[in-house]
């Protein structure tokens, strides 16, 4: 099935969600809530951090969902890839920043089929501040999503990563970033060990090490669950595309980083 024919004036173009306002307008884009001020039990997601390495830029996030202050979820994915070359983490109410991304994603290969070019990076974190923007009559009612977007810029060859505000405001970041209920202590973490010209296995080593921190000093943070086998995600985005780091290693990390604890040594 083609896509539908519209009226020279009223093309809505590569967006997909003006797509779908044409065709369908009373379909809301994002899951909205019951105005009856009736209380809603939702589930959070907590920390994701970003940053630059050498060849691109990792995001990581911690996989605890939260319910005030029980545990909902202990396995909940946080990152995920945007498209070939980018990725977005999400913290904030985890139902409608799940939604917001697999929009997200919808829209960006939208774009691509539509023009015949994929969008760039710029123009992709305006899209999803497009979007931030658009759901917050839903954040003002305490459904807020607080994403980070990175990607590697073809055009520039180096990572490049962006922060928002609950409005929809994007901040291109120098280095590094992070969001959420830990953000402030994997945050600081991140600044005092990161450095021009990390590597990939530095930049993997200052990610886990800046998630367990928060986890540390956040409960809504989740550390590395060695019962269960559940540890943050991580990826990179490089030149090559958004790859994700295999779990073995993610582990492997955390091993080494909590022999060192025990040990009574430093975590660096």
């Amino acid at each position: 099935m083609g896509l539908p024919l519209f009226p020279s004036g009223d093309d809505p173009g590569p967006s997909f969600a003006a797509l779908l306002r044409r065709t369908d307008p009373t379909t809301p884009l994002l899951p909205g809530i019951d105005p009856s001020g009736v209380p809603l039990t939702v589930r959070h997601g907590t920390t994701v951090v970003a940053m630059r390495y050498t060849q691109g830029v990792i995001m990581a996030g911690d996989r605890r969902a939260t319910e005030g202050h029980i545990i909902a979820h202990r396995a909940m994915e946080k990152v995920f890839p945007a498209d070939r070359h980018s990725a977005v983490a999400i913290a904030g109410a985890a139902g409608p920043s799940v939604q917001m991304v697999r929009l997200f994603q919808t829209q960006l290969e939208h774009y691509e089929k539509v023009e015949g070019v994929a969008l760039s990076l710029e123009g992709k974190a305006n899209q999803l501040g497009q979007m931030v923007r658009e759901h917050l009559p839903m954040a003002m009612q305490g459904l807020v999503v607080v994403p980070l977007f990175a990607g590697f810029d073809l055009a520039r060859g180096q990572g490049r990563i962006f922060s928002y505000d609950v409005t929809g405001g994007h901040y291109e970041e120098a280095d590094h970033a992070a969001t959420g209920s830990g953000g402030r202590d994997a945050r600081t973490t991140i600044k005092l060990g990161w450095h021009p010209g990390l590597a990939r296995d530095e930049a993997i080593e200052l990610a886990v090490r800046a998630l367990y921190e928060a986890a540390d000093e956040d409960s809504a943070t989740g550390g590395p669950d060695l019962v269960r086998g559940i540890f943050p995600m991580v990826a990179t985005v490089t030149l090559e595309g958004y790859e994700t780091v295999p779990d073995a290693e993610v582990a492997e990390r955390f091993g080494t980083l909590l022999a060192r604890r025990s040990a009574g040594g430093p975590a660096l």
